[in-house]
């Protein structure tokens, strides 16, 4: 496990979440070899199966931005990465950044943090009173139509965002970055020609589009310097499985969910090549 206790502070965090993003359609493009940028942050095993803390958008980050992001499907007690300060709690170790504060994007903004929030699906829309909960937690919001589950072309330009909020930061000023990926979300028959309904194919073609455009993002990133990053599925969804279409319900293809964590770090000035 990652120690997050000792980075916070000294590194940017950056959250991806691939919104609605089933496990086995991960492994599926990664052994196809349809998301090489995403396989090159990926450990030899690949991705990681974990379990959501809930079923669709607003549940879920909710959970991330406290604390509980997926947990391993795998029985055991499981030290987090982030944790707010509770008495009792078993899922605290010396490794885990604990906070005082009620979630995470305060807790790093309370040391000294820029919080930033990308964002994709309508939770994150602040078009309605719900939508604005998300990004109201975050410091600098950004979202439109551009950036939602409508345009195709939605991955590019979330990133042209995220990487130009990012990169008018100065210098030693830390980062949190929260970018909820659309393009995995439904719609997704238009990434893929001729589809005229939803499938895992689909979204198979959504995540092409998202590893396509990450490239200029971890750039980004890498010329702030270290990084904490995490991405994910917020949960999955149902493509007929079992008769259920959709997500909000308890479904092992909604439970189920895609996981990395890893410290990005900056890249080797040429001079000091070996």
């Amino acid at each position: 496990m990652i120690s997050a206790r000792d980075l916070i502070g000294r590194c940017d965090v950056a959250l991806l979440t691939l919104d609605s993003l089933r496990l086995d359609v991960a492994r599926l493009a990664l052994a196809a070899g349809e998301t090489p940028h995403l396989a090159a942050l990926l450990p030899p095993s690949g991705w990681e199966e974990r379990h959501t803390s809930g079923s669709f958008t607003y549940a879920a980050h909710h959970a991330f931005l406290s604390g509980f992001l997926p947990t391993p499907a795998r029985p055991g007690r499981h030290p987090r990465l982030f944790a707010a300060a509770f008495a009792g709690s078993e899922s605290t170790s010396a490794q885990t950044f604990v906070f005082e504060q009620a979630t995470l994007p305060e807790a790093l903004a309370a040391r000294g943090y820029h919080t930033v929030c990308v964002g994709g699906v309508g939770f994150f829309g602040g078009q309605t009173a719900l939508g604005s909960v998300l990004p109201g937690l975050f410091a600098e919001r950004h979202w439109a139509p551009g950036l939602g589950v409508k345009n195709p072309g939605s991955a590019a330009r979330q990133v042209e965002v995220a990487a130009a909020a990012l990169s008018a930061l100065p210098a030693g000023k830390r980062a949190f970055l929260l970018l909820n990926f659309a393009a995995t979300h439904t719609p997704t028959h238009f990434y893929l020609p001729g589809a005229r309904r939803d499938s895992v194919d689909t979204q198979r073609a959504a995540l092409a589009s998202v590893d396509a455009a990450l490239p200029t993002l971890l750039s980004a990133l890498r010329s702030r310097g270290d990084t904490l990053l995490i991405v994910c599925a917020d949960h999955g969804t149902c493509f007929g499985d079992d008769g259920y279409w959709g997500h909000r319900i308890s479904h092992p293809a909604v439970w189920n969910v895609p996981y990395l964590e890893t410290v990005l770090p900056e890249p080797v000035p040429k001079g000091d090549l070996p």
